[in-house]
């Protein structure tokens, strides 16, 4: 079967883009992808007040892309989608450092950055 043709699949992969594409989550993510840490770790190392971070691990967990576990008074989060972080580190290795892609899109970038995100 043609899995472009699988709406519920497409959707789940849609739900994935959502999550990866607000700036805050991908910096949590990025804590996250070293370490795990509680809410005040994820704070302190992300500037962002606790509210906010909540509310981004909230979606975070959503999708399965991080786990939580309660100890004592504290939540410590991890990341556990070894995709998802996959993701992350390739399109941080696609965008140089003033946020430009490496490879234009007309210069058989398909091929590089298949071999950029190996």
């Amino acid at each position: 079967m043609d899995w472009t043709k699988n709406l519920k699949r497409l959707e789940q992969m849609a739900d994935r883009f959502r999550v990866m594409s607000d700036p805050t989550r991908l910096r949590i993510l990025a804590v996250l992808g070293e370490q795990e840490l509680s809410v005040q770790d994820i704070c302190d190392r992300t500037g962002y007040k606790q509210s906010n971070v909540s509310k981004h691990l909230r979606v975070l967990r959503e999708i399965g892309a991080i786990a939580c576990e309660q100890r004592s008074y504290y939540h410590y989060y991890r990341a556990i989608d070894p995709q998802i972080l996959s993701c992350w580190r390739c399109t941080k290795t696609a965008c140089n450092e003033s946020g430009e892609p490496h490879v234009k899109a007309d210069s058989g970038s398909d091929t590089k950055l298949s071999s950029a995100c190996d």
